[in-house]
């Protein structure tokens, strides 16, 4: 069985302001999960070990989108073509074959660093614009709210892939 060492640090304790506490912690979990698809071959990255069926790599094309939805078409409102991109036909996660884990990967980093700009000094009480994801004011959520949503989410998916990992190669740890 490989084991491994965390390169990878949690942020400080000493963090007290909750923007950069959420920021710092963001960072951390898209960090966490590129760190565990490292060293994964192609044949890895796109093998299921779970009943579920979805890949290493159908995970983190998923992440990208979910960035996608959340903030550039939920917070902002703007028109994104195919927010539900990274389903396929059966209504699963999916990565066509003809996309590169490079691709993947690249398109995720280049999602997550236009997210870290546009919510830059964003107060986190302010509410997502309409038109987008978004119909009405109600529905509207603060970015506070989102990016708490996006924290939770890369939690469970950075925990789920710990599993995936260890069933392909065995290795442990963050």
């Amino acid at each position: 069985m490989a084991a491994s060492v965390n390169p990878i640090d949690e942020p400080p304790h000493a963090f007290t302001d909750l923007r950069q506490m959420l920021h710092a912690y963001l960072d951390y979990f898209r960090e966490v999960v590129l760190h565990k698809l490292d060293g994964l071959s192609e044949r890895e990255l796109r093998t299921s070990r779970l009943p579920s069926g979805w890949t290493p790599l159908e995970l983190l094309c998923h992440l990208a989108h979910v960035e996608r939805r959340w903030l550039r078409w939920g917070f902002l409102g703007e028109p994104v073509d195919d927010p539900w991109g990274d389903r396929g036909p059966d209504d699963r996660w999916h990565v066509p074959e003809e996309v590169s884990p490079d691709t993947v990967r690249a398109r995720f980093e280049e999602q997550c660093a236009w997210s870290r700009a546009a919510v830059e000094g964003v107060p986190l009480e302010r509410r997502a614009r309409t038109g987008g994801r978004f119909a009405t004011e109600a529905d509207a959520p603060s970015l506070g709210w989102i990016l708490f949503h996006l924290l939770q989410e890369y939690a469970r998916h950075a925990g789920q892939l710990d599993v995936a990992r260890e069933l392909a190669d065995g290795t442990v740890g963050e």
